[in-house]
């Protein structure tokens, strides 16, 4: 009998809450009206089965993925050196490449504790002076801090101090790369940097790399921290740099992205998604997306982020249009954040399809 009441209690507990629940940042998405196309089959439009979505990037890398294969099948640094050493300094690949090696590394070591990510031990071992080993090593550093520790905590700062003497090594090594600096910034968020100390390292960042937008938005996440700064300063540093910005340039969509940092834990506001505000950051996104060459490499990583939103606003056929451009890699925030990615990105990839057919969409209508 005692079971029973608890049951009932716990019936009516959800019932109460549930439709609080389901506004969570993560999840927050109102359902599909009865009626809608419950057997909606994302496989229809060629999308790729959750199991088979690759985590590693936001979108391909055909070359760095084959090195990354070898890499860890044999152990063996070398490709990764040569590798990085073939890519611009100043561009956006060379930190994506590097945040990847890294978080490759990070993700062995967490499945094999102690044994996983050996092949970064040996570069750093058998080639201190490359720059690219040194890049990798501060990024692993970081992503191991904030994968590995509470921020604030002792382990937290100690191995964040070891990244930022392992990136300004890496600094020295090459003097024009901006990737040990972009590093720092994240070293600067969770160290917590004055306002002026993380200006010199941002000062050394635009100076190599101006228009970079991997940089701007490790610097937003510095600016988004309660105790750094503001929500207005986050949002001035990310509209200042979307008004700076020339056409084609993908800072445009900044502002999307500050937002994002904003959004409530708990959306109580009907229509949140609807308001003015989310609707200009979802227009300079689209217009940048659109602007932008075909090749962007941060391209992925706004398209991820618009799905978010657009499926969030009940936008379903756009949602569609950025969907089949970057189905197949979910490395990127938002889904990184969830300790399932590729389950996070299916939920919201399956109601897009679902809300696509209830107003009428097909495969045939979808272009691409």
């Amino acid at each position: 009998m005692e079971i029973l009441w608890f049951l009932i209690a716990l019936g009516l507990l959800f019932g109460v809450l549930g439709p609080y629940l389901l506004r969570r940042r993560g999840g927050g998405i109102r359902q599909v009206a009865p009626g809608a196309p419950d057997a909606a089959d994302p496989e229809a439009y060629g999308f790729v089965r959750q199991e088979d979505q690759d985590v590693r990037l936001p979108g391909a890398d055909d070359e760095l993925l084959h090195v990354l294969d070898v890499v860890q099948a044999t152990q063996d640094w070398r490709a990764a050196s040569r590798l990085l050493a073939a890519t611009d300094a100043d561009g956006e690949v060379r930190w994506q490449r590097v945040q990847a090696f890294a978080g490759a590394a990070s993700l062995e070591l967490q499945e094999r504790p102690g044994v996983g990510g050996a092949w970064l031990r040996t570069w750093r071992a058998e080639a201190p002076k490359d720059a690219g080993g040194a890049a990798v090593h501060g990024e692993f550093l970081v992503q191991q801090a904030w994968r590995s520790s509470a921020a604030g905590t002792e382990d937290f700062r100690i191995i964040l101090e070891e990244g930022r003497k392992v990136t300004e090594e890496a600094a020295l090594l090459a003097p024009g790369d901006p990737v040990p600096y972009i590093t720092q910034l994240a070293v600067a968020r969770g160290l917590g940097y004055s306002h002026e100390e993380f200006d010199q390292v941002w000062a050394r960042v635009i100076d190599r790399a101006p228009q970079h937008m991997g940089a701007h938005l490790a610097a937003l996440h510095y600016w988004c921290e309660k105790w750094h700064g503001s929500r207005e300063e986050a949002d001035h540093f990310a509209t200042t740099a979307a008004a700076r910005a020339p056409r084609g340039s993908l800072l445009a969509a900044l502002p999307l992205f500050a937002v994002y940092e904003h959004v409530p834990d708990m959306v109580l506001v009907r229509d949140f998604f609807r308001t003015a505000v989310v609707s200009k950051a979802l227009d300079g996104a689209l217009y940048a997306v659109h602007s932008a060459r075909p090749d962007d490499p941060m391209l992925a990583h706004v398209r991820h982020l618009l799905v978010w939103f657009l499926v969030r606003g009940e936008r379903w056929a756009e949602a569609m249009h950025q969907l089949v451009k970057v189905d197949g890699h979910v490395g990127s925030v938002p889904w990184t954040l969830s300790g399932d990615p590729a389950a996070e990105f299916t939920v919201f990839r399956n109601l897009a399809v679902a809300g696509y057919e209830a107003n009428g969409g097909n495969p045939a209508t979808l272009p691409r």
